[in-house]
């Protein structure tokens, strides 16, 4: 196993951070990896946006749930869906634009998660830590207010960076044999997934001493329940995409 493997595979969920600084160089560092990230077709369907200032720190924490991580690290990045430089191609070569189909949403969402994922592992490698917000799409036009954002562009997620903190244990994962099918898909999970419950509920157990008892497939359940930020079909309408023929 060398380095990088082991690095991903330390992977941990940061949420507190000393009052040390991220550096310009370190920033730097963190967005220029995340530029060579795959991407489909070299679309390049992404903007990072940085925020340092700590009242759009503030309010950013307010929109994403009272995220209180969101106010305290040192740096802040917004990874954006972005299609206004196609936009500029298609008017540049006099040629139509068409975003609105689920596809052009998909290889934007990809892309612009991929670039998210360099940056973690970036930042991770600098001896850094942080946390994936996905509650930045909880108010995305307040969002997009806050930060400018134009037609064809939202937020996607958003990343918190700084120097940790606190100790976290590490939360399991899906055991490989659930996730990992060879040759064609595998619908035998059950034995896998009762498995991983236990591991999940004794995990909780000793995160919370006790305070929380629950197992994966619990949450999930509740997860799946209701549909998730259903104000975003109407916002991503509005923005350009998802668009009826």
């Amino acid at each position: 196993m060398n380095e990088v493997i082991k690095q991903m595979e330390a992977h941990r969920s940061i949420r507190s951070y000393t009052d040390q600084a991220v550096s310009d160089q370190q920033v730097e560092a963190i967005t220029r990896a995340a530029r060579w990230a795959s991407t489909s077709n070299h679309v390049q369907s992404y903007t990072v946006i940085v925020i340092k200032d700590s009242e759009k720190k503030r309010i950013l924490a307010e929109l994403t749930g009272g995220q209180s991580w969101v106010e305290q690290c040192p740096v802040f990045f917004v990874i954006c869906v972005d299609y206004t430089r196609q936009k500029y191609a298609s008017e540049k070569h006099q040629m139509s634009f068409d975003v609105g189909g689920a596809e052009q949403l998909l290889v934007g969402a990809v892309d612009a998660a991929l670039v998210a994922q360099n940056m973690q592992l970036a930042a991770e490698s600098l001896g850094l830590g942080g946390v994936m917000i996905g509650g930045i799409r909880n108010h995305p036009d307040q969002v997009s207010d806050l930060l400018g954002l134009p037609d064809f562009v939202f937020p996607l997620v958003g990343l918190t960076v700084g120097h940790p903190d606190q100790l976290v244990g590490q939360k399991p994962r899906l055991p490989q044999t659930a996730v990992v099918h060879y040759e064609g898909y595998n619908a035998d999970h059950v034995n896998e997934i009762e498995q991983y419950d236990q591991e999940m509920e004794q995990y909780y157990h000793m995160r919370t001493n006790g305070a929380r008892q629950t197992s994966w497939t619990a949450l999930m359940a509740t997860y799946t329940e209701t549909r998730k930020r259903p104000h975003m079909d109407a916002y991503l309408k509005n923005k350009g995409f998802l668009q009826a023929d």
